[in-house]
């Protein structure tokens, strides 16, 4: 009986993928119209994990906040936020004023607020890797750091000055040669390994849905 049920989820699952994958190279009504359901199936899947996932956020820090453990009134804040946030938006819509005020002015600003975070912790990275690792690219990762916080930050004497432009200068090439073509190398690495993973689904190879 599982060798049987677990045939059948292979089945299920190749069927389909092949189903959804022929309908970008036959335009057959038929395969477009099955195509078209099972992504419609797919999302509403995919809004029923993510409301779980809600759920299961909401139970968790609920839990902090009953038993008062460490960090508990943080809980409470995102709990008294979440609620807010999920009435106003379920009540008014997602394009009510006060949904883009508390997106502009809570959300935005935490969010800068961890970037400038992130760029602060890569400098300092990189200071600890060249302090106990002194080779070439700990050194270029230190001073890649470097260069793109001062390209990016605003200068005490003006940002007019021959060495503002050469920094911002030096920085953007930085970001749109090296970084850009290392973003795209990452890219095609994704897209490569989520059409071997699809193609292991295919073949009951991987098993994402059973054991």
């Amino acid at each position: 009986m599982k060798f049987g049920t677990y045939l059948l989820w292979v089945v299920i699952a190749a069927v389909v993928g092949l189903i959804v994958l022929l309908g970008y190279f036959i335009s057959s009504p038929l395969i477009l119209d099955l195509r078209q359901l099972l992504m419609q199936w797919a999302v509403i899947l995919a809004a029923a994990a993510i409301f779980m996932g809600l759920i299961n956020l909401f139970i968790v820090h609920w839990n902090k906040v009953n038993d008062q453990t460490a960090g508990w009134a943080y809980s409470a804040i995102l709990i008294f936020l979440l609620l807010v946030s999920l009435a106003l938006g379920l009540i008014f819509g997602p394009d009510f004023e006060v949904m883009f005020l508390l997106f502009n002015y809570v959300q935005l600003p935490i969010e800068a607020g961890l970037m400038a975070l992130l760029a602060v912790s890569l400098v300092v990275a990189g200071f600890r890797m060249v302090s106990r690792r002194r080779d070439i690219f700990s050194f270029l990762f230190a001073l890649t750091a470097i260069l793109v916080l001062l390209g990016n930050s605003p200068w005490l004497m003006g940002s007019d000055s021959t060495v503002a432009h050469l920094i911002g200068n030096v920085r953007a090439w930085v970001a749109q040669v090296w970084s850009a073509g290392g973003a795209r190398g990452i890219l095609l690495g994704v897209a490569l390994g989520a059409v071997a993973t699809g193609l292991r689904v295919l073949m009951g190879a991987e098993r994402p849905y059973g054991d």
